[in-house]
């Protein structure tokens, strides 16, 4: 006989997609794929794409019931980035071994380790700087955005300079691109580039390993990295640990802070409000402060308009679990071996009020309940969220301290949405 508690539980509501090609489709070009299917069927639905049973989840309630069963669920990704990845990678990793790696590339993350890069990153916010005011035709913002993250990752934390890093960037482009895609390496197709690019970034990756002991970047912090065994890490396992730092910090932190720009620049009276804490403050910050100088306490309005930006375009749109056993979210039963996905940016506008708006001031304002969770929730939020916080910050008061920008008229500037949010004609700046 079932229980009260079971007797209240709600049945798993399902699309009653067979072979989920079509859905699978729509999921890849319609931004709002998830939030049409919240409308119909409540904040837990399940779905199939391409024949994998899909559990998509928003709102406050189901996200706190989800991380609140972490012995429940288990770490999960599409096929085309276990691939792209690797099966030694972190990303792909569950339990002990889990945790072992991340303990290992974490110390390149630590407060130390960022007080370390920051001299680094204040010098390439600067150059940014300067590259924009001299120059006498409209640059592509959002591509330099790319480059100043990947710079950043490459240069300060791998130690790559000139010609490497620039090769680098170019296959980590190309591999970036078919993250989210069909995982099928039909000649031609951008899934068969990026296993192409892939091997050349390991075969790069592998000779900055080798050369991690001469004192540039920051790598010489996972000497001694060990695993689940305490038996130190393969090079294989390293340099496969090495991609996914890169994209960690990368991808996310140029999405972000192209998102960032666009909206200051679209709504000038935001800017405006902003501008009055920047003016407000010293640049380029003393090197001892540079991690604290622009932090909420000491920047607020800053730190509201990044949480605004995160919360209408998070550089991820969702992040998954894999559920062990069954378990309830929302009053709503979720069985056994099903991909749950958080869909944050429909949870992100989901609830009453004003949400469609860009508003960071709802994020001062007494009583604002939001949760936002852009790097990931639990114990696999994302590694690079420090880093990311800290160059956002850095370039957000570099730029807007020195510079005024403009928009050029007639460009598009919807956001295309894979692998991250970005805009579309590459946000073609001038300053005034």
């Amino acid at each position: 006989m079932a229980s009260s508690d079971d007797a209240k539980l709600r049945p798993l509501p399902n699309t009653a997609a067979l072979s989920g090609v079509l859905e699978a489709f729509a999921f890849f070009r319609d931004p709002a794929f998830a939030q049409k299917r919240f409308e119909r069927h409540g904040n837990v639905f399940e779905t199939s794409l391409l024949g994998q049973p899909m559990v998509f989840i928003q709102g406050g309630q189901a996200i706190r019931d989800l991380l609140a069963q972490p012995n429940a669920v288990e770490g999960w990704w599409p096929e085309s980035v276990r691939q792209l990845l690797g099966s030694h990678s972190l990303a792909n990793r569950n339990g002990a071994s889990h945790r072992a790696r991340r303990r290992v590339i974490g110390q390149l993350f630590s407060a130390s380790a960022l007080q370390r890069y920051s001299a680094g990153i204040i010098s390439m916010v600067q150059d940014l700087a300067d590259e924009l005011q001299a120059a006498k035709t409209a640059l592509p913002l959002a591509e330099r955005m790319r480059r100043f993250a990947f710079s950043v990752i490459a240069t300060t934390v791998l130690g790559l300079e000139g010609t490497d890093r620039d090769e680098l960037f170019v296959d980590f482009e190309i591999w970036t691109r078919a993250l989210f895609s069909i995982p099928i390496a039909l000649p031609g197709s951008s899934f068969a580039k990026a296993l192409k690019a892939r091997e050349r970034l390991l075969r790069r990756l592998q000779k900055v390993l080798l050369k991690a002991s001469n004192g540039n970047g920051g790598l010489d912090l996972l000497a001694g990295g060990l695993d689940e065994a305490g038996i130190p890490l393969t090079d294989e396992d390293m340099v496969e640990q090495l991609l996914l730092l890169l994209f960690a910090g990368y991808e996310t932190t140029a999405s972000s802070l192209s998102c960032l720009m666009r909206e200051l620049l679209l709504n000038p009276q935001v800017e405006t409000w902003l501008r009055e804490e920047i003016n407000g403050v010293d640049w380029p910050p003393a090197p001892e402060q540079a991690t604290t100088a622009y932090d909420q306490v000491n920047a607020p309005k800053l730190d509201a308009v990044v949480s605004e930006v995160m919360r209408l375009t998070p550089a991820v749109g969702g992040f998954f679990r894999r559920t062990k056993c069954a378990l309830v979210i929302d009053g709503v039963e979720v069985p056994k071996n099903r991909v749950v996905q958080v869909a944050l940016a429909a949870s992100n506008r989901h609830g009453a009020g004003d949400l469609e708006a860009f508003r960071p001031q709802r994020h001062l304002e007494d009583g604002c309940s939001a949760t936002l969770l852009p790097f990931g929730g639990g114990e696999r939020v994302c590694l690079g969220k420090p880093l990311a916080e800290l160059e956002i910050r850095l370039m957000v008061v570099g730029l807007f301290h020195q510079l005024r920008l403009h928009l050029i008229p007639d460009q598009d500037l919807t956001l295309q949405m894979l692998p991250s949010p970005t805009p579309r004609d590459g946000l073609l700046t001038k300053v005034l």
